[in-house]
């Protein structure tokens, strides 16, 4: 059960999304690296990203145990998005980041393939968007996969038993 309010958490908005993903948005480096490696790397995204907030580190570990992305995934959707690296982020989102970050989205698409924390803190700003937006824990989880509400509860139902 996740103790701590996710109300202690600012609201997130497009500028701290830009801050966020800015100023911590290193080169990003393509070298293949062991898988105990690569989950070691997003294990440390998701603490950094969790900023010390108990309750949204269980999320995005809850979250990434039910993607299981990793880094340089590229995985297509039936209806011909892609869900990109370790928190499997859908491409839909590349051009609303590409204009919020003024980047190219060819940047963005390859910064969330390859740099796991660029993907990781995404993955952050999406969820905690959807929780500003509904004002409800699980409906933001949800929504964090899909914007209809069946694949949300179902969604949202699988995230739970990863996060007890």
């Amino acid at each position: 059960m996740i103790v701590e309010s996710a109300t202690s958490v600012r609201r997130p908005g497009i500028a701290l999304f830009a801050m966020l993903i800015l100023t911590q948005t290193g080169p990003v480096q393509a070298k293949s690296k062991p898988f105990a490696s690569q989950e070691e790397k997003i294990g440390k995204c998701i603490r950094q990203a969790a900023a010390g907030h108990r309750w949204l580190e269980r999320t995005l570990w809850g979250l990434r145990d039910q993607e299981g992305g990793w880094i340089g995934a590229e995985i297509l959707n039936t209806d011909g998005s892609y869900d990109l690296g370790p928190m499997q982020v859908n491409s839909w989102w590349v051009g609303r980041i590409s204009k919020i970050l003024r980047h190219s989205r060819s940047d963005v698409r390859h910064w969330l393939i390859h740099d796991a924390c660029f993907n990781v803190r995404t993955a952050r700003w999406i969820f905690l968007s959807g929780l500003a937006a509904t004002d409800d824990y699980w409906q933001a989880v949800g929504a964090y996969h899909s914007p209809t509400k069946w694949r949300q509860q179902r969604y949202g139902a699988n995230v739970a038993g990863k996060t007890d």
